[in-house]
C-alpha cells in the first residue's frame, strides 16, 4: 500500500501529541556551481538569490557575462551569511524563498551597517514596485519572459555599480535651512545640487539623473504635492526615491494623497534631521564604514535603539499559552506593551476597542477562526489597512506563506521564533 507524503501541518498537528516535536522532512536542495572560489579582492560579484535551479543559472550566465563572478543562494538564510563573507558589489534577490520571506532577507540586508550599502535587485512574479524601493531596494522588476528584459536589469545594476558619486537633489525654498540639510548630509561619496521652487527642481530632475530627492512640501510657486503630481506624470522620473522633510502638520486629507502618491513616487515622510540621513542613507547605498565616525554613529544610535519599541502596544495572537508567556516576556524585555488575544474574534475585538495597537504578531494555525480567517476579516476594514501584522508561521509549504500574504500579513517569521530576527522586523515596521 502506498501512503501520500503531503500532509499538511494542521493534519500532523491532529495526529501526534501536543508535546512532542513535528519534523518535517526538508526539500532536498540542488547545488549549483557558481564562482565563489574564484571571487578575489576588487572583482565585481552578484549574490544570485532564488530558489528556481533553473532560473538561477539563467541568471548566473547573464552575471559572467556582464563581467560579475556569481555567487548563488537558494535560501534566504544562505543568502545572509554569503552576504556579509563576500560583500557581494549587488544583489538579486527573489521575493518567494523557502526558509523566508525575500522581504525579510532585504531587512535583514538594510539593517546591518556591513550590507545595507550593498544595491538589492528585486526580480520576481509579482509586482510589489512600491513595497520594495520603501523598504531600500535598488530596484525591482516583475520575472521577465525573455532575456532581454533581463539584460536591462543587468545593465542598469552595472551602471549604478560603476558610478561611485551618487546624485542627491533638495527641494527647499529657505536659505538657511537648505544649507543645514547640505551640511547634514554631504560627504565625498555624493554631489548634491540644491533647488528653491518647484519649477526649478522639475528641470534639474530631467536635465540629468539624481539618486534621491529630498523634499519640503511648502515652495514658492506650486505645493509639493503638484510637484510631486508632475514627477508621478514622467515616466523617467518614477524610480527616484523622494523623501519628504517638512515640519507641515499635514491633515487626514493631505496624508491620504501622500499615500496614493507613494503608489508611483516613493515617498517618506520624515521630520527629525537623524531620520532624514538615515532615509537618504539607504536609498543612495552609503556605505556606512566610509563616512565621518559622528555619522556613522549617528546611524548606529538610530538601528541599535530600542526607542521605536518603547512603550509600543503589540496584540500577540495565539491559542498557545506558554507561546503567549514566552513572546510577552520577550517583548516586554525591550519595554513594550504587550495585550494578548488566544483566539481571531477575540483579536478583532481588542483591536476594534484599543485604538493604539501598533502591531500585531499573529500565529496562524489556531482552532476555530485561523491566523488567514483572522487577518481577512481585519484587512476588510480600511483603518486597519497599514497596520503591520506579522504572521508566525510554521517552515511548511511554499503555498502556506503565499497564503499568509493574499491574507494581509505585511510579512512573516517562521517557527521556531528568532528572537533577533523578530525584533529587527519589529524595528522596520514601526520605524517606516
Amino acid at each position: 500500500m502506498v501512503f501520500s507524503a503531503r500532509v499538511s501541518e494542521k493534519n500532523l498537528q491532529s495526529r501526534t501529541s501536543p508535546n512532542l516535536p513535528i519534523v518535517l522532512p526538508a526539500p532536498r536542495e540542488e547545488s549549483i556551481p557558481d564562482d565563489r572560489e574564484r571571487v578575489q579582492s576588487g572583482d565585481q560579484s552578484l549574490l544570485i538569490v532564488e530558489d528556481d535551479p533553473h532560473y538561477a543559472r539563467v541568471l548566473l550566465g547573464l552575471a559572467r557575462s556582464k563581467g560579475f563572478k556569481g555567487i548563488v543562494a537558494t535560501r534566504g538564510n544562505a543568502a545572509l551569511t554569503l552576504a556579509r563573507q563576500y560583500q557581494p558589489t549587488a544583489i538579486t534577490l527573489d521575493v518567494f524563498l523557502p526558509d523566508m520571506l525575500g522581504w525579510t532577507v532585504l531587512n535583514n540586508l538594510k539593517l546591518s551597517s556591513a550590507t545595507r550599502h550593498i544595491p538589492v535587485q528585486i526580480i520576481s512574479v509579482e509586482e510589489e514596485r512600491s513595497h520594495a524601493l520603501a523598504h531600500g531596494a535598488f530596484a525591482y522588476a516583475v520575472k521577465p519572459s525573455t532575456t532581454e528584459a533581463l539584460d536591462e536589469c543587468f545593465d542598469r545594476i552595472k551602471k549604478f555599480v560603476e558610478s561611485p558619486l551618487k546624485r542627491l537633489l533638495i527641494v527647499e525654498d529657505n536659505e538657511i535651512e537648505r544649507e543645514g540639510i547640505v551640511e547634514l548630509l554631504k560627504h565625498d561619496d555624493i554631489e548634491i545640487i540644491t533647488a528653491a521652487t518647484g519649477r526649478d527642481a522639475l528641470d534639474r530632475l530631467l536635465d540629468r539623473p539624481f539618486d534621491c530627492c529630498v523634499l519640503d512640501l511648502r515652495l514658492p510657486d506650486m505645493t509639493g504635492f503638484e510637484l510631486l503630481e508632475k514627477i508621478k506624470n514622467e515616466p523617467t522620473l518614477r524610480e527616484i526615491p523622494i523623501v519628504v522633510f517638512t515640519g507641515k502638520d499635514l491633515t487626514r486629507e493631505e496624508e491620504l494623497r501622500l499615500r496614493t502618491m507613494a503608489k508611483s513616487v516613493l515617498i517618506k515622510d520624515v521630520q527629525s534631521p537623524e531620520r532624514l540621513f538615515d532615509e537618504t542613507a539607504l536609498f543612495l547605498h552609503r556605505v556606512v564604514s566610509n563616512l565621518p565616525d559622528a555619522k556613522q554613529k549617528m546611524l548606529e544610535h538610530l538601528h541599535s535603539s530600542n526607542e521605536v519599541l518603547r512603550a509600543r502596544k503589540v496584540l500577540v495572537v495565539d491559542d498557545d499559552a506558554r507561546n503567549i508567556f514566552a513572546l510577552t516576556t520577550m517583548l516586554e524585555n525591550h519595554e513594550m506593551e504587550v495585550i494578548s488575544a488566544t483566539n481571531g474574534r477575540q483579536a478583532i475585538g481588542l483591536l476594534q476597542e484599543q485604538k493604539d495597537i501598533g502591531v500585531v504578531l499573529m500565529d496562524i494555525m489556531m482552532p476555530e477562526m485561523d491566523g488567514y480567517q483572522t487577518m481577512q476579516e481585519i484587512r476588510k476594514d480600511p483603518k486597519f489597512g497599514t497596520l503591520p501584522i506579522l504572521a508566525l508561521t510554521a517552515k511548511a509549504m511554499k503555498g502556506d506563506r503565499d497564503k499568509c500574504l493574499a491574507a494581509g500579513a505585511s510579512d512573516y517569521v517562521a517557527k521556531p521564533v528568532n528572537t533577533n530576527e523578530l525584533l529587527s522586523l519589529l524595528r522596520v515596521w514601526l520605524y517606516r
